[in-house]
């Protein structure tokens, strides 16, 4: 028997047993009379679906199915409330995106603009994490974390080879430099997404599950507005941070840019294919930017834009013979994330439809004698924690909707608490485990777990000061009713 779970860890099948029993304990011991059948059904699945996300009990995008079989099945939601979440718009301006980051790494664009802002910035040390920093930072504003971590590790890793071999940095400055620049690249590409739309998927989360529980559409430039600066003022406190405090080198003399120069010159002068990609990224990202003063009165979506965008790269065609995206190019596209995507926001039609979240936040109640500032700094600590050990998406899923009920309960408008959510379950820096970007550079076996920890922690105070004075004074200036 015990062949049976050869595929299965311990965690895995404690998953498998909890996700059911939490469903029959919320289904059997709730009364009716407490909470209506329809939403019950609805807080149930959401129970049994969380665990096995928390546990990967099934590989996370085939949990994300389970909503569209047991909400209809057991009376929660008819079929085709629990089916359209996954064809929301939202999935598709993620598919879109998705797509144009595809682009950008089959063309060896990354590359190109990651050595040329290295170059442009400097070769000091310390500008070289900086470098590292702004590079990593700005394609997560576009591409996935994890695929952005993985772009700029072999980048850092050269540098790293770079400086060993000229013995530039020596001893215990060229293990601090190595582990700064490491970890900058795991860092930014976290703290990079938080600043659009697309950058990380509890971002886009938010911007869907405004527009499902609360009818109100979260504009890519009003997130933009918001987000930028949380992430301008958190690689700032990051670089001061790791070059400075943490990980400080005694500088031994400027190092020498002969590596980018190597890179840039082995790339060669910019393909007519990377000019097509560079334009379509730069026109997608500027119609999402400008689109209401481009446009006025006509209305223009978000998804409409990316899906233009990507439609474009299909039609182009390259000097190679073949499209600038052709079909075969799909199969590196996160099938699963979009799935899972989907999965939350099937979820969350289920918590709209049938009220379940102001049956939620008539329980929340109980917080009403604390101040709206320490709800924010708890909430953001408690999200942030959850996410050092479970998928940011999952996190997202799961609390953000409880986040509008808990708004009604207090009497706020819930989209503080919605994004201070969204925001924490991107900052995990403290675990290997806690973030895709935390594991590539941790793959590299240039740091212990110590480090990451130690180097983490206090990345997760500031992020929590830096979110919540955000939410409390920035948000309500934004995102105006």
């Amino acid at each position: 028997m015990e062949g049976c779970f050869i595929a299965y860890q311990k965690v895995n099948i404690t998953g498998l047993w909890l996700g059911p029993c939490l469903f029959l304990i919320l289904m059997l011991f709730i009364p009716e009379t407490e909470l209506a059948y329809a939403p019950k059904v609805v807080l149930a699945v959401t129970a049994w679906t969380a665990a096995w996300w928390v546990t990967e009990a099934l590989p996370i995008p085939a949990t994300s199915l389970l909503p569209i079989i047991l909400l209809p099945t057991l009376g929660g939601l008819p079929m085709d409330a629990a089916a359209r979440s996954y064809g929301d718009p939202i999935v598709f301006m993620y598919m879109g995106g998705f797509m144009i980051a595809i682009a950008i790494e089959k063309w060896h664009l990354h590359r190109r603009m990651a050595l040329h802002i290295l170059s442009f910035i400097g070769t000091r040390s310390d500008r070289i994490v900086l470098g590292i920093m702004v590079s990593t930072a700005f394609l997560s504003l576009w591409i996935s974390n994890a695929a952005t971590a993985l772009m700029m590790l072999p980048v850092a890793l050269a540098i790293i080879k770079e400086v060993k071999a000229n013995q530039i940095l020596t001893g215990l400055s060229l293990e601090k430099f190595s582990k700064s620049i490491l970890l900058s690249v795991a860092y930014s590409a976290s703290i990079g997404g938080l600043a659009t739309l697309v950058g990380t998927v509890p971002n886009a989360v938010f911007a869907a599950m405004s527009k499902k529980l609360l009818d109100r559409e979260i504009m890519f430039f009003e997130w933009f507005l918001f987000g930028f600066p949380v992430t301008v003022v958190m690689l700032f406190l990051l670089y001061l941070y790791l070059t400075k405090i943490q990980f400080r080198v005694e500088q031994q003399g400027d190092m020498t840019a002969h590596f980018i120069q190597k890179d840039l010159k082995d790339l060669g002068k910019i393909k007519q294919e990377e000019k097509w990609v560079l334009a379509v990224f730069l026109m997608t990202a500027c119609l999402w930017i400008f689109k209401s003063f481009l446009f006025g009165g006509i209305y223009v979506s978000d998804t409409s834009i990316a899906i233009f965008g990507a439609i474009l790269l299909f039609l182009i065609p390259s000097t190679t013979g073949e499209r600038i995206l052709e079909w075969p190019d799909m199969k590196q596209l996160p099938w699963g994330m979009l799935l899972l995507f989907g999965g939350g926001l099937s979820l969350a039609t289920g918590f709209a439809e049938t009220d379940l979240t102001g049956w939620m936040g008539e329980k929340l109640q109980l917080l009403n004698g604390l101040s709206y500032l320490m709800i924010v700094v708890i909430l953001t600590a408690a999200v942030l924690f959850m996410t050092e050990f479970m998928s940011n998406t999952a996190v997202a899923n799961m609390v953000i909707p409880i986040t509008v009920g808990l708004g009604l309960a207090i009497g706020i408008e819930p989209y503080g608490l919605m994004a201070a959510a969204a925001l924490a379950s991107s900052c995990a820096f403290m675990l290997p485990i806690s973030t895709p970007p935390n594991a590539a550079v941790f793959s590299a076996d240039m740091l212990k777990i110590s480090d990451m920890v130690r180097a983490g922690f206090w990345l997760n105070i500031m992020s929590i000061v830096a979110i919540v004075l955000a939410v409390y004074f920035w948000l309500p200036i934004v995102l105006k009713s």
